[in-house]
């Protein structure tokens, strides 16, 4: 099944641009010809082709279909960007494909990537989205500095993994089975100790993601895949 991705779909009743191509040009889509679309926020809707055009493409909508939530609870991750940007967008595909709800950028004291092109991010969440026949996008926030995102309010657990020795609970232990969650991974250096101290002042626990030393996209996907197994 093809899926396209319409935000506006139920008002405009047209796909963007990029996706009109891709079912006009490369699927060869044409009037009467039937797809689903996914506004990203939980809906899909199976609609008809009305006008087929090399840059357009209209639909008429014949029936929509709200998806059940797939996990319980929230899942916040908040990761430094590694100095590869594949690797990045590689844990952003595959977190999106196992299941999270929202992303944050960490800007951290040993960041070594300082600058990220979000809207390349978001291309590639849309596409694991419509990939994994998901309803919803995950929303994506901006290279946000580490104080300021500590500070900001949050309903439910939060936690810090960090590879500093001290005591940390097993994050499969933490979880607590339907509750929101966010997640704090850092850079390829770790968070500076200054950091650890700040996070836990500001109310995360620190937990540990195995025994493993692990990269950081590869933490922040440990991390997900955790949080899903404990919410399916």
């Amino acid at each position: 099944m093809h899926l396209f991705y319409a935000p506006d779909i139920e008002t405009t009743n047209e796909l963007p641009e990029e996706e009109a191509a891709h079912a006009v040009r490369v699927l060869r889509l044409t009037t009467g010809d039937t797809l689903t679309i996914t506004d990203g926020k939980g809906r899909f809707f199976q609609a008809e082709i009305s006008t087929a055009t090399h840059k357009r493409c209209l639909v008429h909508i014949t029936q929509i279909m709200p998806q059940a939530p797939l996990w319980r609870g929230h899942l916040h991750i908040a990761m430094a960007p590694t100095k590869l940007m594949e690797r990045t967008e590689w844990f952003a595909e595959k977190a999106t494909e196992i299941g999270l709800d929202e992303l944050t950028f960490l800007q951290c004291r040993f960041s070594e990537r300082k600058v990220i092109k979000t809207e390349r991010i978001r291309k590639i969440l849309v596409s694991a989205m419509k990939q994994s026949l998901k309803a919803r996008l995950p929303l994506l926030h901006e290279l946000t500095p580490f104080e300021h995102f500590i500070a900001q309010p949050f309903t439910g657990q939060k936690f810090i993994a960090h590879c500093y020795p001290g005591e940390k609970v097993p994050l499969k232990e933490a979880l607590r089975t339907g509750n929101n969650a966010l997640i704090l991974i850092g850079p390829e250096g770790d968070f500076s100790e200054e950091e650890v101290q700040k996070a836990l002042a500001a109310g995360f626990t620190p937990v540990s993601l195995g025994n493993s030393r692990l990269r950081t996209e590869t933490a922040g996907l440990v991390a997900v895949h955790t949080f899903n197994l404990d919410n399916q």
